[in-house]
């Protein structure tokens, strides 16, 4: 069989995440319409006939502007470094720009072969796609050029067929059933940040971050889960708390839905809230919240 890892990288809100939860059939990875949602380096696993495939879903690349946004950036290009294929994903309601520049000129010494991936092909026609894809085809020599639609799954079992065709030879890395490296809490944050992303929208931007205090199962069968929101400034927890709590109340019940999914049993969900000033310049806090290598 065939086996190998794919990291999958591209501009901030092109669509990366939205195109690992397809492929792997489960929500893994959260997906919003904010630039930079996703922190972390995560792998979600695709298992088929032919082989497995590790996926390695990447922050967006993007110019750092605190110690968080270089550690995301960081993450994502030395990702680069350590998988048999590399996809460069784009949107195709996005002309080529500098942050196109900044990514092919990343890409130029890489040895690995890249697939530039063109999403979103439902809102575009077959000679705007074209168009498109000239100023990238014109600057790096792709292994393949593949139009997908990462929400409505269009071509991603042509996409899974030519990357199987690139993999080496190689054993599986995790079972079969798997489709996730990360632990169980990790997933639970993020639904809980997503919701609060969500629901905040332009008012609390990326500077909240979740932290899993207590994850335990109770003798009724619940899982209780203990969790704060961390916040920059007071003004902000002032907006994630709600008057009279309800924004908060908001937050929990959305993501108590999906927590419950995610484990298949009901859930009590205690939320905090809590400050801690510029957290994503302070290195102990960053490391503290997760982010570190």
């Amino acid at each position: 069989m065939k086996s190998g890892f794919v990291s999958i990288i591209g501009r901030p809100n092109v669509g990366k995440s939205t195109l690992m939860n397809k492929i792997v059939g489960e929500k893994i990875v959260i997906t919003s319409d904010k630039p930079q949602t996703t922190r972390n380096r995560i792998q979600g696993i695709h298992t088929g006939e032919a082989g497995q495939i590790v996926f390695v879903d990447t922050p967006g690349i993007h110019k750092p502007r605190h110690l968080l946004g270089e550690y995301m950036v960081d993450m994502s290009t030395r990702s680069l470094q350590e998988v048999d294929v590399i996809y460069y994903m784009t949107d195709v309601t996005r002309p080529f720009g500098s942050g196109e520049q900044y990514i092919i000129d990343r890409l130029q010494d890489i040895a690995v072969p890249i697939f530039l991936l063109i999403n979103k092909i439902d809102l575009a026609d077959e000679e705007e796609t074209r168009q498109f894809m000239e100023p990238f085809v014109s600057r790096l020599n792709f292994a393949d050029r593949i139009a997908i639609s990462a929400t409505q799954g269009t071509n991603l079992d042509h996409l899974l067929k030519r990357t199987m065709e690139r993999l080496p030879e190689g054993p599986m890395y995790y079972p079969a059933d798997f489709i996730t490296d990360q632990p169980t809490s990790f997933l639970v944050a993020e639904l809980i940040r997503e919701k609060a992303l969500l629901l905040t929208r332009d008012e609390v931007p990326h500077s909240l971050a979740v932290e899993i205090e207590e994850f335990k199962q109770q003798e009724d069968a619940k899982i209780y889960i203990r969790a704060s929101i961390n916040t920059e400034r007071d003004s902000q927890k002032g907006i994630i708390i709600g008057k009279n709590g309800q924004m908060l109340r908001n937050i929990g019940a959305r993501a108590r839905t999906d927590i419950e999914a995610l484990l298949d049993r009901p859930v009590y969900l205690d939320l905090w809230v809590k400050v801690k000033k510029n957290w994503r310049d302070n290195e102990k806090n960053l490391r503290q919240l997760g982010y570190h290598d």
